[in-house]
């Protein structure tokens, strides 16, 4: 494939239409008509359909559009770090991350990121939904347990421990006479699995509680603002109630047994790893660091 004349076809596409993109770059219309029409030719496929006014790109032409575009971008960038000095963080970052995380401390962090890179123009879009770094033109994504994926490389920024926490006042129940899970009036996301049992360490001690539900509420910051308000026990994240514990407004009842909550930041493993993303992903897992003493609250490393 001729790289000039992809580099023509994606100038069109991009402008929408040959006279835009003839404006835009100075260059003839029928010069980047003949080099799209070249580029046809080459792959046996049209394209884009032109009209009067207007031009439209076929099946193939989207799809030659975003899987190219990207990686022509990033050419272009090496070739302007290297010109630049390839130390040097710099250049649009994209980013997508999940909206607990986003809500609970990207803003912060953020701020914080672009004072200390000021030629990082940074942009961070919270979504749940599970993107596609390569065909949505993100240059980090932020997962929670992720999946492996041959595509993907990057580096865990966060354990993150579930721990039982309950109104500063609480009273825990007692011990059952029988050893079994203790009944734990509890606020819950969605529905509990039936028989569920939350098991959970103390220290040295091992306790096992079977949630009951006195409260259903659809998200992490709803169930953290009811258990404060004391409406039961929970399971919450560290990172979301390490502060209330340390101020006093929650207590810690233990951790969840079992492996913690991983969270990934990751880039696509075909492209050099820019400045700007070695630098934005080490900072991020810096400002993640857990900075309470309390056990099950596991410490960041590399992935």
């Amino acid at each position: 494939m001729d790289l000039s004349a992809l580099s023509d076809f994606l100038l069109v596409a991009s402008h929408g239409g040959f006279g835009r993109a003839a404006r835009a770059s100075g260059r003839p219309k029928a010069t980047l008509s003949r080099r799209v029409a070249e580029l046809e030719a080459s792959l046996g496929a049209r394209l884009m359909e032109r009209g009067e006014r207007s031009l439209r790109l076929t099946e193939a032409g989207a799809l030659l559009h975003a899987r190219t575009g990207p990686l022509l971008g990033e050419i272009a960038e090496v070739g302007a770090a290297v010109r630049g000095g390839m130390d040097r963080p710099r250049g649009r970052l994209r980013v997508s991350a999940p909206l607990l995380l986003s809500d609970t401390a990207l803003g912060r962090i953020a701020a914080d990121f672009v004072r200390a890179y000021p030629e990082i123009d940074l942009a961070i879009r919270s979504d749940d939904r599970l993107v596609d770094p390569v065909e949505e033109d993100f240059d980090v994504v932020i997962r929670v347990n992720p999946k492996p994926d041959e595509r993907l490389v990057g580096r865990c920024v966060l354990r993150d421990a579930p721990w039982l926490v309950a109104a500063a006042d609480a009273p825990r129940p007692d011990p059952r006479a029988d050893g079994g899970p203790i009944p734990l009036p509890s606020a819950v996301r969605g529905e509990p699995r039936p028989g569920e049992v939350w098991t959970v360490r103390d220290g040295s001690s091992r306790t096992a509680y079977a949630p009951v539900p006195v409260l259903r509420l659809s998200s992490l910051p709803m169930l953290r603002d009811a258990v404060v308000a004391g409406a039961g026990a929970a399971v919450l994240p560290r990172s979301l109630v390490g502060g209330d514990v340390a101020a006093g407004r929650l207590a810690l009842w233990g951790w969840l047994e079992g492996p913690p909550n991983e969270i990934w930041a990751l880039h696509t493993s075909r492209r050099l790893v820019s400045p700007k993303v070695s630098a934005f992903v080490s900072y991020l897992a810096e400002a993640l660091q857990p900075s309470d003493a309390h056990p099950g609250a596991p410490r960041t490393r590399s992935g």
